[in-house]
């Protein structure tokens, strides 16, 4: 090895040179012009040349512009010139280009050097590659800033793109808006699927999603079944329910998850936005509150136009169960603000006891005797006094405390019809009719419940029917032949509730192995005044007669629908004409008049 000499190692220039050479970072040094055309590259060293692919001759006597390409930063490299116009050192972030064209990113430092005048002769820089610590620093914050599962923004990055929108409208006025899209009973295709089909269709929504929208418009998902659209700069409010009514027609179409076919829908907030003067996590709030509004909304049912004895699949209003959109308008924040109230009441009162079962007969129209009684749940507000079914079951359901509710209200009115059979003896010992919720039906283990309640109460299985709204029967048929069965197995007896509203076909109708269909009240409010209406409520009966079922009409007011019912050989009713729902002492001396009194409800009533 030759060692330098010891008047080598006193030449400041022999260790200048040399320590150059060994430094792994990349060193250049440039003149000093700065005006065009620019600074020229006096000296690379080898840790250049290794970083670039450039050899030292084919950069010395040429500008560092040589390693800029079409992706270089040019609002950085305006910094960079007016730091180094000014004297001053510069440090940041930079991506350039290898000989080759592929792209790197760099650490600059930049320094002036100085003659003993104190002029600046040249620039010297250090570039230190930190591509790859660039990489995992992009792709920590894509995992931070995105869903795994679909790799849509999450809220974070959402709120961050919201936030920028609205900053643009404050500076050049524009519209955006907010949609909060939520799907509708998301949870029966977990439930009845698996979570693994749940996310095979969560990831098919959002692909539908992007599709939906402009190139520029954003849609994340913040949790769950929820997602949001930003759409920016709109021409105006019809621009965003058109795109509100393609999301919903995108999303009805049919999905394949699970290896099953499935329909869904969804319901959707709309806000709009046109300045930051509402934070933008408030105008997430709003859409989120209009899509509430929605949903509600959306649980109202839609009469179908036409029922045929052939066939029971009836054509519906346009957006027919809970697919809709709603606009968000300052009434809502009072609603919201209510049913926060309400939610919290609700708990309360399952743990104070403040709910109370009122109970409506079902009556013969041969013989006037009382058949069943269907629970209907009441509210005993300490403050409110006596709270209807309307003003809390839907904030019960949504809150997942119908469960609960529903549970207490089955073994009550177990117990109670159990102690009324006793009381009144009869040849046709007294049914109990419960309702169960969509949430209710849906829950894995209803039937071991339900079993250990009639264990409890000692109830014949034959005396309590359950009734299902149509329309929760029909959300998934092929799940709901499975929770029938279940529930069949048990010996009790199913019913149909609110028929005629929701869209069942014929051909699961025979498969459901219901006993009851209860045509809902709808129709029977027509009979005598509506000739559709009778035509239909007609075909409901003869329907339920050609398939052994029982037809029970529901919200028999008059005399003249009752006459109409018995013309349309209809067996049994229920409504107001025989009896409201009733609190539990009332009852009892109800039965007594009717069970041991020969059944009469009056002269004229049943003649």
């Amino acid at each position: 090895m030759n060692l330098p000499s010891r008047q080598q190692l006193e030449e400041p220039e022999y260790l200048l040179a040399d320590a150059m050479r060994l430094i792994r970072e990349a060193v250049l040094i440039t003149t000093a012009q700065l005006n065009p055309p620019g600074p020229e590259i006096v000296y690379v060293n080898e840790g250049f040349c290794r970083m670039t692919g450039y050899a030292r001759e084919e950069v010395v006597g040429v500008t560092p512009r040589i390693l800029q390409g079409p992706k270089t930063d040019r609002v950085q490299l305006d910094r960079l010139r007016r730091q180094l116009s000014l004297g001053e050192p510069f440090d940041g972030e930079i991506l350039n280009y290898r000989k080759d064209g592929s792209e790197y990113v760099i650490e600059w430092y930049i320094v002036p050097l100085r003659n003993r005048a104190g002029e600046i002769t040249h620039w010297i820089a250090s570039q230190r590659d930190v591509t790859e610590r660039k990489a995992v620093e992009e792709q920590l914050r894509y995992q931070i800033l995105h869903d795994p599962l679909t790799g849509l923004p999450n809220r974070v990055l959402f709120i961050e793109r919201l936030e920028h929108a609205l900053s643009l409208a404050n500076r050049n006025p524009r519209l955006n808006a907010v949609l909060f899209v939520d799907l509708d009973d998301f949870k029966v295709v977990n439930d009845s699927l698996g979570h693994e089909a749940g996310d095979d269709l969560l990831v098919q929504v959002a692909e539908r999603l992007r599709a939906s929208l402009r190139s520029e418009d954003t849609v994340a998902r913040i949790g769950g079944d929820e997602f949001v659209v930003l759409l920016e700069d709109v021409l105006g409010a019809s621009y965003v329910t058109d795109v509100a009514e393609r999301i919903i027609e995108r999303l009805r179409e049919t999905f394949v998850a699970g290896g099953r076919e499935l329909t869904i829908t969804c319901s959707i907030g709309i806000v709009l936005a046109a300045s930051s003067r509402e934070p933008a996590r408030e105008l997430l709030r709003k859409a989120d509150i209009a899509m509430y509004e929605a949903k509600r909304k959306g649980k109202t049912h839609f009469a179908r136009e036409l029922l045929r004895k052939a066939d029971i699949a009836m054509s519906g209003a346009k957006g027919r169960g809970r697919a809709r959109y709603q606009m968000f308008d300052p009434g809502m924040n009072a609603r919201t603000l209510k049913r926060l109230r309400l939610k919290s009441a609700l708990r309360r009162a399952l743990v104070r006891e403040e709910f109370v079962v009122h109970y409506q007969p079902k009556v013969s129209l041969k013989t006037g005797n009382i058949l069943g009684l269907e629970a209907l749940v009441r509210w005993e507000h300490p403050e409110y006094g006596l709270v209807p079914p309307s003003e809390f079951i839907s904030v019960a359901e949504d809150t997942g405390l119908i469960v609960d509710i529903g549970r207490w209200v089955l073994k009550e009115t177990c117990v109670q019809v159990r102690l009324w059979q006793d009381r009144f003896p009869s040849q046709s010992p007294l049914q109990a009719n419960v309702n169960l919720s969509a949430r209710q039906f849906h829950q894995p283990d209803l039937a071991g419940d339900i079993a250990e309640v009639l264990e409890e109460t000692n109830l014949d299985p034959q005396n309590l029917e359950l009734e299902i709204t149509e329309t929760v029967v029909m959300e998934d048929a092929r799940a709901t032949l499975l929770i029938l069965g279940a529930l069949k197995s048990l010996g009790v007896r199913l019913a149909i509730d609110d028929f005629g509203t929701g869209y069942s076909s014929l051909a699961y109708l025979k498969r459901f192995s219901v006993d009851t269909l209860k045509i809902d009240r709808l129709f029977v409010a027509g009979l005598g005044e509506s000739a559709e209406d009778e035509v239909i409520v007609a075909a409901m009966i003869g329907l339920a007669r050609d398939l052994n079922l029982t037809a029970i009409p529901e919200g028999v007011e008059t005399f003249e629908q009752l006459r109409r019912l018995r013309e349309l050989r209809c067996d049994v009713a229920q409504g107001f004409y025989f009896s409201k729902p009733l609190p539990t002492e009332e009852v009892g001396a109800l039965l007594r008049r009717n069970l041991l009194g020969g059944g009469s409800w009056g002269s004229q009533n049943l003649s």
